[in-house]
C-alpha cells in the first residue's frame, strides 16, 4: 500500500493546532485531536502554497509569546 501522505494527485487539507503549527493532511483520513482545518480540500500543490504563504514563523505560538514578553 502506498503512503497517502506522498500521493501527489491526492486531495489534501491544511491543518493547524493551538500552537499555530501547520500540517498537510490527506483529506480522506480523520483529522487528529487538537487540529482543525484551515484550508482545503485542495490539491497537494495548492495546500503547500497555502502553508508557505501563511506559516511564516515556524516557532510555536507559546514560544513567540514568551519571546515577545521577555
Amino acid at each position: 500500500m502506498n503512503n497517502p501522505f506522498d500521493d501527489e494527485s491526492g486531495s489534501y487539507l491544511v491543518l493547524t493546532n493551538a500552537e499555530r503549527q501547520h500540517s498537510l493532511w490527506p483529506a480522506d483520513i480523520d483529522i487528529p485531536a487538537g487540529w482543525s482545518t484551515v484550508f482545503g480540500a485542495a490539491t497537494r500543490a495548492a495546500c503547500l502554497a497555502h502553508v508557505e504563504e501563511n506559516w511564516t514563523d515556524m516557532r510555536p505560538a507559546s514560544l513567540v509569546a514568551a519571546t515577545n514578553g521577555a
